[in-house]
């Protein structure tokens, strides 16, 4: 570990999990891939599933397996694998499983006719990002397909998905097209015989702003670490970065910082070197106004983001090594935010936030355990 740690509030998440499932009439998916937006797959999927979640969403079957070994027992979904990945280990485990095409269909089916078990399968349709899901005009064939292996005992059809490509922008047209394409998709879903699958197509976005994709089930990833793609909705912000200070010096003018000599002081300052780094989540490439929170007050970073480190412009600041500095939180305390982090990296908090590299403590904290850390400071 270096000297940087993540704070993970549980009682945010827990909150906005809570605010969620009040906005949609069907289930609630906490989709806790990517090792939980940074916080911990298994911890935020137990503080979502005491508040409101029904299910969990996960991008592979490793993610998934994770979290049974974690000792998650919830219903789990994985969406993105490749047509050899390991299905057998999924049906064994009860994990659901997307279903893109024919091809990934017919493994599945061989992997749960080895087992003698039925594989629990979400059929994917791709709405319009020539991304993920079975395109539209093979959808009639896949359900052909999926009522065949159903026959023969390899499938049980629980849910139809498909995702949003412009749900971040709620008056976008696209919407509109994509929610009916998805509609369509399902009503020939429900004449196949696959009346009793949850339909699910609302991601974080969606769920804020588009009632009319909520319908069975919603899933919930960013929004439960507080992210809000739309700016519509006051989410509680659950992750706090700090780093410490390892060493203050006092430099005069001209001082150069960092590779290339980027950064000149123009004055007599103090400099702290602060343990984080772009393998710890601090992006490289920076807005020359980003900075750190430090006795009630921002300061600048100077200099490049190196690998393990960046330099704070403290000015007449007082600091010792052992202090904290906070890179990043909810804002309460007038910190900067992931979004203005975002903003600072030309990239959306989603990145930031799964950007936090892995040698980073996670550190789990309710509110108030978290505002106690605050006062003190």
């Amino acid at each position: 570990m270096t000297g940087a740690r993540l704070l993970v509030d549980t009682g945010a998440i827990e909150r906005n999990t809570c605010l969620f499932a009040g906005l949609v009439p069907g289930e609630l998916m906490a989709v806790v891939k990517a090792d939980g937006y940074g916080a911990g797959a298994a911890r935020v999927a137990r503080a979502a599933l005491a508040s409101g979640a029904t299910r969990l969403g996960v991008t592979s079957i490793a993610e998934a397996l994770a979290l049974r070994d974690a000792g998650v027992s919830a219903p789990i979904l994985s969406w993105l694998n490749t047509v050899d990945a390991d299905f057998g280990a999924a049906v064994m485990l009860d994990v659901e499983l997307a279903v893109p095409g024919v091809a990934h269909l017919d493994a599945i089916g061989r992997a749960a006719q080895a087992l003698g078990r039925r594989a629990r399968v979400h059929l994917q349709v791709d709405c319009g990002m020539a991304r993920e899901g079975c395109p539209r005009e093979l959808w009639p064939q896949l359900l052909g397909f999926a009522a065949a292996a159903r026959s023969r005992g390899e499938i049980e059809v629980v849910g139809v998905m498909g995702h949003l490509s412009s749900a971040d922008e709620p008056f976008d047209q696209t919407n509109r097209r994509e929610r009916d394409r998805f509609a369509h998709a399902l009503r020939l879903a429900r004449t196949a015989g696959f009346r009793a699958a949850v339909p699910h197509l609302a991601a974080t976005a969606a769920t804020l702003t588009q009632g009319a994709a909520h319908h069975g089930m919603v899933r919930v990833g960013a929004g439960l670490v507080g992210i809000d793609p739309t700016g519509t909705h006051r989410l509680d912000g659950a992750l706090t970065l700090e780093a410490q200070i390892v060493d203050v010096r006092e430099v005069g003018p001209g001082t150069p910082v960092g590779y290339g000599h980027g950064w000149l002081a123009e004055r007599p300052t103090r400099l702290a070197l602060v343990a984080a780094g772009y393998a710890d989540g601090v992006p490289r490439a920076l807005d020359p106004a980003a900075a750190v929170f430090l006795h009630g007050v921002r300061r600048r970073i100077v200099g490049r983001v190196s690998m393990d480190q960046i330099v704070v412009d403290l000015g007449g600041l007082d600091a010792a090594p052992g202090e904290y500095v906070t890179v990043f939180g909810p804002g309460l305390r007038g910190e900067p935010t992931v979004g203005e982090w975002a903003a600072w990296c030309g990239t959306i908090p989603n990145e930031i936030v799964t950007g936090i590299g892995p040698r980073v403590e996670r550190v789990a904290q309710t509110s108030s355990t978290r505002e106690a850390i605050g006062a003190a400071r």
